[in-house]
């Protein structure tokens, strides 16, 4: 109360505060010409793209380290890498519980960088102190003798590393592009167009840093050496977390609001409870609070919609004033707005499967292709997913500054159109990336068997830019599908469970990658099975990649018809239909 009296003096001095409840630090309103908007999305995206640059300096070769320096096969390589990207992925669910329940964006992002950089330094060392390092390969006539396996103590310091970035990554991620996006306030006009593209800019400002992580740093691991290579990344998260920090006094910050899966389990329950209690004609009847009541708590009140119509059981007022028996309006509609958009994520789930393949079986191929460029110089194959950044970043660009204002004419939208359009256009590209990607290694087996080259080390005597078009169509695939996922869950969930909204996102791709190991084991033991040789072995040239390919290409194809069916069933907010006709009244005055 003592809050939003505050800002009401303040508002009658003529002071510009804020209108979406944001605050310092010390919980005091903030006035707009101070903080947020670009000015303090500045420090975040910087900071941003240096922690990125460190993330995938790690992320873009582990495959390759996993093979070459502890020596795993090329099932137990992939499956590692896509376990440990969808652990973190995954815990990003628990870094947004955390931060919408308990210690805000600030305070968990904060937190969860500092264990990042102890994983940071852990993973260095790992790599750096003789005694932690694992054994090279020898001339021994065994491969055991050859590549003796590096030692429990190696192993364990190395993925306990990597865990420890796990967890710290699942708190920092979900908080960081969410804090950016509050530094805009949805009550202003001009902020709220400004946040349009706000998401398309994070987007491109991450994949600079991917395209320098995949090309300098990679070349750097490979050529100069693994403590160079991890430690460069290292020193990144230092600077990285110091310029996040010199932009404290121009960010906005939301206070928590208590834990949205309690507040969702309320409603549920109440419902539950109350099955045989029939919904009143009038939905003004049904138990809401006053308008006083949610200012005073910094919470919009939400309209009452007509899906979902069993969850409005939990406010049918039947005498009982528990908050397990009786909700308010508002909060089942935000339940509703959570709950309808997990159709979304399960149709996000295999798309990001396929995603996965760029950090483990794409760059697998790589290295058993011609990489040279001139006479001195091979291309590392991790650097072959600089592609994937590069049609992403192009992508992005073409369609914000070229596509959007064509679309937007024609449309009427401010976004061209809609979210769940494009994110279908993304996932149908997925389909055609993958069934690319099995006619290309159909041509490198045939190249393979034409020239005998069928032993593990033998390089195919094929360029490695055929791989080039199945890396651009992932990127051309991805820049629709991760970019609107982040949009779309960030703009549907309700006010008070944003960061929620947006770990859907990193909880689509966790599953993904998590669910691609699944596959990749089943396929592998499958098709071993009655004394087959199997479609993954740890010789790609005499595996085959191209089934395995076109099996995940028509996974994909079922689930972009999945899509279609959920998408065209999905009705958006009420909230944010209004205000993109209020943003595209403004767009048509400013042209006028």
């Amino acid at each position: 109360m003592a809050q939003s009296e505050e800002r009401g003096n303040a508002c009658d001095g003529d002071q510009d505060f804020t209108q979406d409840g944001t605050v310092d630090l010390k919980g005091r309103p903030v006035l707009r010409s101070k903080t947020g908007r670009w000015k303090a999305c500045s420090f975040i995206i910087v900071h941003e793209i240096v922690a990125r640059i460190a993330f995938m300096g790690i992320q873009a070769n582990l495959m390759l380290y996993l093979t070459r320096e502890l020596h795993q096969d090329t099932v137990a390589s992939s499956t590692n890498v896509t376990n440990w990207a969808g652990t973190l992925l995954m815990i990003q669910l628990l870094g947004a519980y955390i931060a919408d329940a308990y210690f805000g964006r600030f305070w968990t992002f904060l937190i969860s960088a500092l264990i990042n950089l102890l994983g940071m330094v852990m993973l260095t060392l790992s790599v750096s102190v003789p005694a932690l390092k694992p054994p090279k390969c020898t001339d021994g006539v065994l491969k055991q003798e050859a590549c003796p396996k590096a030692s429990s103590l190696q192993v364990g310091i190395f993925y306990l590393a990597l865990y420890i970035i796990a967890v710290g990554s699942g708190g920092t991620a979900p908080n960081i592009s969410t804090m950016g996006a509050e530094q805009f306030d949805d009550f202003e006009p001009r902020e709220r167009r400004q946040k349009l593209s706000f998401f398309n800019w994070w987007m491109s400002s991450v994949l600079v840093a991917v395209l320098f992580s995949t090309t300098f740093l990679v070349y750097i691991q490979d050529n100069v050496g693994w403590s160079l290579g991890y430690g460069l990344p290292t020193a990144g998260t230092v600077v990285s977390l110091v310029v996040f920090l010199v932009g404290s006094p121009f960010y906005r910050h939301k206070l928590p609001l208590g834990s949205p899966f309690t507040k969702m389990a309320k409603v549920f329950v109440a419902a539950l409870r109350k099955w045989n209690v029939p919904l009143p004609d009038d939905t003004k009847e049904l138990h809401e609070l006053s308008l006083e009541e949610y200012a005073n708590n910094g919470i919009q009140r939400i309209d009452h919609t007509p899906t979902l119509r069993f969850l409005d059981k939990a406010a049918v007022n039947v005498g009982s004033s528990s908050t397990w028996m009786l909700c308010p309006v508002t909060q089942v509609e935000e339940t509703k707005q959570i709950t309808k958009m997990i159709p979304i994520l399960i149709a996000a789930i295999i798309p990001n499967t396929m995603v996965a393949q760029v950090v483990t079986l794409f760059i697998k191929q790589g290295t058993t292709l011609d990489r040279s460029i001139g006479p001195h110089f091979k291309i590392p194959p991790a650097s072959l997913s600089v592609f994937v950044t590069i049609f992403m970043l192009l992508s992005l660009l073409i369609y914000d500054r070229g596509v959007v204002p064509v679309l937007r004419r024609h449309t009427k939208n401010p976004r061209g159109i809609s979210l769940l359009q494009r994110l279908g256009f993304g996932i149908s590209l997925h389909v055609i990336a993958m069934i690319t990607a099995c006619l290309v290694e159909r041509e490198r087996l045939d190249v393979a068997k034409a020239h005998g080259d069928l032993s593990k080390n033998d390089t195919v005597p094929l360029t490695v830019f055929i791989l080039i078009p199945q890396f651009a169509l992932m990127g051309v695939a991805d820049s629709f599908l991760e970019a609107t996922q982040m949009e779309f869950f960030y703009d549907q969930a309700p006010e008070s469970m944003k960061s929620l909204g947006s770990s859907f996102f990193s909880t689509s791709r966790g599953i993904g990658f998590f669910l691609n190991t699944l596959i990749l084991t089943t396929v592998s033991e499958i098709t071993k099975r009655d004394g087959h040789r199997g479609w993954i072995l740890d010789n790609l040239n005499q595996s085959r990649l191209d089934l395995y390919y076109a099996f995940l290409a028509v996974l994909a194809f079922v689930n972009f018809l999945f899509f279609v069916v959920v998408a065209k069933l999905f009705v958006y907010n009420a909230d944010q239909d209004k205000k993109i006709q209020a943003d595209l009244g403004a767009l048509e005055s400013l042209l006028n």
